[in-house]
């Protein structure tokens, strides 16, 4: 597919014209940014197994009536999605401690929740995309109660999906964060799971080990982060298991 004009560009993907209204092309890049991308690598390979992953959660929530932006994938960094308008928050939900929210409350990382727990932060990278309460979120019109209800709704079906979906290959999903858009079609409108899911929005932990195969390896130096990744889609079945990591990280100056 020729290139088109460019949309938006994004720490890890660029936005595209699409062929048609209403589609954008979605290419991945092999930027890896970590601490609002204060911490900057490039790794070889990283977009290709992000597209390939994303194409595999997202064609499977579909399988499932979960809806989602994906189109087709149309070679090995490019996807053709539907546009959608972003609402600017940031779901997060939680199966186990870890990460600021360990910190935030002084738990041990991996204390399992009682229960999933979802959480929304505003999307915006300089004022480190803060959590927001609900009532932020009404007040300042972001969404309503009823996209609320919705998005939690979507939230929690992503995360049965994924939770199943990783402990077959034997991986914990301890967290994820995903981006919901409103799709508009005529007077109608209704809220679709957008952007990505892959291991730059997942922690992903080994179940036996807790070996970390998502990435905090990069944002805690834990090892090679296209290994990490290799090995999830491997496991997945999204790349033979005679794969060979493709690539090593190359600094960014």
């Amino acid at each position: 597919m020729a290139r088109r004009k460019k949309i938006y560009e994004g720490k890890a993907k660029t936005l595209y014209e699409g062929p048609e209204p209403g589609t954008l092309v979605q290419y991945f890049k092999d930027d890896a940014t970590a601490f609002n991308a204060e911490k900057r690598d490039v790794i070889e390979g990283k977009g290709v197994l992000n597209n390939r992953l994303s194409e595999y959660f997202m064609t499977g929530l579909q399988q499932i009536g979960v809806p989602t932006h994906f189109l087709k994938r149309i070679n090995m960094r490019e996807q053709l999605i539907r546009a959608v308008e972003i609402i600017p928050l940031e779901v997060i939900v939680r199966n186990y401690a870890a990460g600021s929210m360990a910190k935030r409350l002084g738990m041990e990382e991996g204390t399992p929740l009682p229960r999933p727990m979802v959480e929304f932060s505003y999307k915006n990278d300089d004022l480190g995309d803060p959590l927001v309460p609900e009532e932020y979120i009404i007040s300042f019109g972001w969404a309503s109660q009823q996209d609320l209800d919705d998005m939690v709704a979507l939230a929690l079906r992503v995360n049965d999906f994924l939770s199943g979906v990783m402990y077959a290959v034997g991986i914990k999903l301890v967290d994820f964060k995903i981006e919901i858009g409103r799709l508009y079609e005529g007077d109608f409108q209704r809220l679709i799971v957008a952007d990505e899911i892959s291991p730059d929005s997942c922690r992903l932990w080994d179940l036996e080990t807790n070996e970390r195969l998502d990435k905090d390896v990069f944002r805690r130096d834990l090892g090679n982060l296209a290994d990490a990744y290799t090995e999830v889609a491997r496991r997945l079945g999204v790349m033979p298991t005679n794969s060979a990591p493709l690539g090593k990280p190359t600094l960014i100056n």
